[in-house]
This record gives structure tokens, C-alpha cells and sequence, in this order.
């Protein structure tokens, strides 16, 4: 009789641990790592069009950046008042640290040299913003901007300037919604 309480005893607590192992496990998914492995977010307004539409849904990883730097074109996603901001926006990298950028009519300066600006909604930039003057990047600032120029609140924009690297949350990867145009970026 003693042998039998002694399995029940021991099968109990096997259970015990099994539960308790899974109840960590799913803690881990649930508050861990959106926080800091991967995280879903949802795109807010136009001004990422025509790479992303106002309600598209898309995982951002943030662990990369830890190990290596942003680059050029890179889709991020920041905050702009900072990290105890919820507010975030997601922008494409132009600049990058230490470089000077300048944006003059529809064209943007790197170091004085034009760059390729594929991305941007129509080619339209109607505006220059604090860019219309060189700006001289930090060691640790990127400079952003929307895809869709006309409407898009960026590093243009003297509220927002260059981004810290420290606001950066992570790099988007995939959009995964709508299902019709699920993929990599």
C-alpha cells in the first residue's frame, strides 16, 4: 500500500512540474517575447504606401539590432518622443550615423552624393523640411522617412528629427495581413 501511495505521491508531482513548466512557458510567449524577441504591429495611415496600406499587420523582430546596425532602406520601427511613448511609427532608413543628409527638390543627399530612392510613393517629395538645410547626423541617429512623402510625418518633420538608436524597437520582416499579400519584406 505504501508503494502505491508513493507513485500516486510522485505522479502528482511529476504533474505539478509538468503545469508549472507550461504555465512558464506561456508567460514567456505572452509578456516576453513580444517585448523583446518579436511582436506583432499594425500599420496606422498612409504614409508607408505603397509598401504598406493603413491596417496591414506585421512582425517586427528585435533582436538584430542588438548585434548589428540598421542599414540603408531598412524598414523600423521607432518611437519618436521615445520609448515611454506609445506612440510608434514605421519608417523606411535613409540615413545613416555620421553621415549628413539633404534632401533638395525631389532628390536626397548623402554626404553630398545622391541616393537611389526607389521607394517613395509616386516619386513625389514636396517637402524638404529640416533637410533643406544639411543635417549632420549623430553617432547614434538615423534619418527616416515615410514612403508615401506627401503625407508622412518623418525625420523631416523638426517634432520628429533625426531618430536615436536607442527609440529603434525593430526591424520589420514580414507583413502577415492581409493573408493576400503575406511575405517577407
Amino acid at each position: 500500500m505504501s508503494d502505491e501511495n508513493g507513485r500516486k505521491k510522485r505522479s502528482w508531482l511529476r504533474i505539478s512540474i509538468e503545469y508549472g513548466i507550461y504555465l512558464v512557458l506561456i508567460l514567456l510567449c505572452v509578456f516576453w517575447v513580444p517585448e523583446h524577441v518579436v511582436q506583432r504591429t499594425k500599420v496606422d495611415g498612409s504614409s508607408m504606401e505603397s509598401t504598406f496600406s493603413d491596417e496591414e499587420s506585421l512582425l517586427v523582430e528585435k533582436v538584430s539590432y542588438h548585434f548589428t546596425d540598421p542599414s540603408r532602406y531598412d524598414i523600423v520601427v521607432f518611437y519618436p518622443e521615445g520609448r515611454d511613448s506609445d506612440e510608434y511609427f514605421v519608417k523606411r532608413i535613409y540615413g545613416l550615423p555620421g553621415e549628413t543628409v539633404q534632401i533638395i527638390g525631389k532628390r536626397i543627399y548623402i554626404n553630398g552624393e545622391m541616393i537611389s530612392d526607389d521607394y517613395a510613393k509616386d516619386g513625389v517629395m514636396d517637402e524638404a523640411g529640416i533637410a533643406a538645410e544639411p543635417v549632420k547626423l549623430a553617432e547614434d541617429e538615423y534619418f527616416v522617412l515615410g514612403d508615401n512623402r506627401t503625407v508622412s510625418k518623418d525625420s523631416r518633420d523638426p517634432t520628429v528629427g533625426p531618430v536615436k538608436k536607442e527609440n529603434i524597437d525593430g526591424h520589420v520582416v514580414l507583413r502577415i495581413w492581409p493573408l493576400n499579400k503575406f511575405g517577407t519584406l
